[in-house]
């Protein structure tokens, strides 16, 4: 499922005029015919509802009166406002509106009311209160400044009452680009978004605000959506299953790769055994795990099917750089390397992370104190010689550019994809929703995972996911891709199991197999 920002949604809107020559009003009757009909898909009993229809000066308000129509049409009882004086709507949104107010005057059971300051918006609040349903056609998908004046008390008014609402392309209010509220926003039961979901719709808070989510085929031809190439994508579940084909009979470990992790230090041997084991239940043939030496015992009794490899220590619990010659020769016979959970940040540790990327030429998936190695100087990713996975979550992303978690979380799509341009590596942004990054300028949005999953060890086991995935021989984009996926996956059938949040990160592990091989829950 492609996604567009709102720049581009308008320039295939513009594309299809002007080049194809399908008329915006067609584009518009179609869009309001494809709101209506989910709005009856929504409401079967539509025929016994009083509707109210929030529409503002632009096109989605023209959207919204096209609705209207139809629904008076049915015979559903339908008051209609508008939040703005007449004299400002103009061209397919004016031919609409001209349509309404023709239906209005012979139709008892519509109307048709102007709302320009606070004194006429509280003369409705009745109205609004008897509405069992509401349309919100206010605000489409080009605000890019706050709501304020009538606008923002008239949404905030909605929110407050019991009451449904179906918005037009986009909740009123939200950034179509980067799901963040422009000073308040409609919180939508269901949204009819047109052509493409935007970025927004997927985007916290907006995926929340958004409720369930319709994409309408209003006529865009294919080849517009081709010309403008939209480098902005949900993961899709057939898209991973097909990775995934049934085992040859005379299979063995050998063909599905050897994977090293280099993880874990005093008190942190659960995050490299977490690696190790979410690896094994990816599907690696192999798994080493390589340990500072005097946590080797330890490791051997948290780990059953994966190796280990006791490796030298600066200081006791803590890797030594070294350890790198031992390192480098382990590393010739494995087919990826995991490095960085639960390492710590010896300084000495921190110099291992840094000659492992400028040296080794094996596939690296790099994670936790892997990345806060790189925090003072991340141009040394510029000298590596490997083909690089980083999957931080947003405070080591935050160290990595060297800018604050809030300034990340508020622009997140942005700072993944500029950092992986610029370093020529995937970028795995951890969160919800989790991200994935490519050097090309693409893309990719996981759209599972719950707020069951915040919780520790879950990070440690998606790297041994992604990793194994390389390790298998998967390109580091597919293995990217199936793996945020699937330890997405693995979390929401632990959730729909036990109704919500308290399983763990071993929990996860267990449930790999049945992400890789079964159906979503919610099929």
């Amino acid at each position: 499922m492609y996604l567009v920002t709102a720049k581009q949604m308008q320039a295939m809107d513009r594309e299809t005029i002007q080049e194809f020559g399908l008329p915006g009003r067609v584009l518009m009757e179609n869009a309001g015919r494809g709101a209506f009909d989910f709005l009856k898909e929504l409401f079967p009993d539509l025929e016994s509802k009083r509707a109210a229809v929030l529409a503002g000066p632009g096109n989605n308000g023209g959207d919204g009166f096209v609705v209207a129509r139809y629904l008076m049409q049915m015979g559903v009882r339908t008051d209609v406002f508008l939040f703005a004086p007449r004299e400002r709507i103009a061209g397919d949104a004016l031919s609409n509106l001209k349509l309404l107010e023709t239906l209005v005057k012979v139709c008892p059971h519509g109307s048709l009311t102007e709302i320009s300051d606070m004194e006429s918006l509280n003369r409705i609040d009745d109205n609004l209160a008897r509405a069992d349903l509401m349309v919100d056609a206010l605000l489409g998908t080009g605000l890019t400044s706050d709501v304020r004046g009538v606008l923002k008390t008239a949404i905030d008014q909605v929110n407050a009452l019991d009451c449904k609402v179906l918005s037009i392309d986009i909740p009123s209010g939200l950034n179509a680009d980067t799901g963040s509220a422009q000073g308040t926003a409609i919180k939508a039961f269901a949204t009819a978004t047109f052509a493409f979901a935007k970025a927004g719709h997927f985007l916290f808070p907006g995926k929340t605000l958004t409720g369930r989510l319709r994409i309408v085929d209003i006529g865009i031809p294919p080849f517009v959506r081709e010309k403008f190439n939209p480098g902005l994508r949900v993961i899709q579940h057939r898209e991973v299953a097909r990775l995934f084909p049934p085992r040859e009979p005379d299979a063995h470990k050998g063909n599905y790769g050897h994977l090293l992790v280099v993880a874990g230090s005093t008190g942190k041997t659960g995050a490299a055994a977490l690696t190790a084991n979410g690896a094994m239940a990816m599907g690696a043939g192999l798994v080493t795990v390589g340990i500072p030496a005097s946590l080797n015992p330890i490791m051997e009794i948290k780990v059953t099917e994966a190796m280990t490899f006791p490796l030298e220590e600066s200081v006791k619990g803590h890797l030594s750089d070294t350890c790198f010659d031992t390192l480098k020769t382990l590393a010739q016979q494995k087919s990826a390397m995991a490095i960085g959970p639960g390492l710590g940040t010896d300084q000495a540790t921190q110099a291992l992370v840094r000659r492992v990327i400028t040296e080794l030429t094996i596939p690296l998936v790099i994670d936790a104190d892997g990345l806060n190695a790189l925090a003072d100087d991340p141009d040394i990713l510029k000298k590596a010689r490997s083909p690089i996975i980083l999957t931080p979550h947003p405070g080591e992303m935050a160290r990595l550019c060297q800018t604050t978690t809030e300034k990340i979380q508020a622009s997140r799509l942005e700072w993944a994809t500029d950092f992986a341009g610029k370093f020529n590596l995937i970028v795995v942004l951890k969160g919800a929703p989790t991200l994935l990054a490519l050097p090309d300028g693409r893309t990719c949005l996981c759209p599972t995972g719950n707020p069951g999953m915040a919780t520790a060890g879950t990070g440690d086991v998606l790297t041994g996911m992604i990793a194994a995935l390389a390790a298998r021989g998967f390109p580091l984009e597919k293995a990217a891709l199936a793996g945020v996926f699937l330890h997405g996956l693995a979390g929401d059938i632990l959730a729909h199991q036990y109704g919500g949040p308290g399983f763990t990160a071993s929990d996860m592990i267990c449930t790999i197999p049945a992400a890789v091989n079964g159906e979503p829950p919610w099929n």
